[in-house]
């Protein structure tokens, strides 16, 4: 099983640790690069990942999902987070609560209120005051990103205390939510991708 390629690999079925090691295996051969990058934080890396091109992959969206979903608690009653990174992995993630039989409202914050209709920071159903959301992120470096998404989920009146997200660049991002207060989960850490590409090379 582990030796599937992407198209051959039972993305709706496999259990959750086949799962996990062709995730990686799809995170490696497209969206992980080396190089002189520089980053949404202002940082230089010698490398990048681009977490779109598995997340927007038909496969990969659909493991994303299944993968993160474990992660977000059972009374959580929306996922949310900042657009453009988040805006698959909270749509796929609320598709595969669906099949597990649960029910997660995806909601999509902007970074700037949109300049017509509404104005609205946040896209999605309106859910009542007090419900809990968490936030799902792609990649996280320093963590300022999804925290945009917790504050205006919480100025909205959500209560949000978790972010969960696929890759931690271990660059600060868990230790700055720790300061917030905040619960943080991750599927893999850049050294899970390294370690893993290494072996595919």
């Amino acid at each position: 099983m582990n030796n599937a390629t992407a198209a051959e690999f039972s993305w709706t079925n496999a259990n959750l640790e086949d799962l996990r090691f062709q995730l990686l295996n799809l995170l490696c051969e497209v969206a992980y690069k080396e190089g002189d990058f520089l980053l949404s934080s202002g940082q230089r890396s010698t490398y990048y990942i681009n977490g779109k091109q598995v997340t927007l992959h038909a496969q990969g969206g659909t493991g994303v999902g299944r993968i993160l979903l474990p992660l977000v608690p059972a009374d959580t009653v929306g996922v949310a987070g900042l657009t453009l990174g988040a805006d698959p992995i909270v749509t796929a993630t609320s598709v595969a609560a669906l099949y597990e039989g649960r029910s997660l409202t995806p909601l999509i914050v902007r970074k700037e209120a949109k300049g017509h209709g509404t104005q609205a920071y946040i896209e999605g159903p309106t859910l009542p005051e007090g419900s809990s959301v968490v936030v799902l992120e792609d990649v996280v470096t320093t963590g300022k990103s999804a925290m945009q998404a917790v504050e205006r989920l919480r100025g909205a009146g959500y209560k949000v205390d978790r972010i969960v997200t696929l890759i931690d660049r271990q660059q600060g991002g868990a230790e700055f939510y720790a300061s917030q207060g905040l619960a943080f989960d991750t599927v893999f850490t850049i050294a899970d991708l390294q370690a893993h590409n290494k072996t595919l090379n």
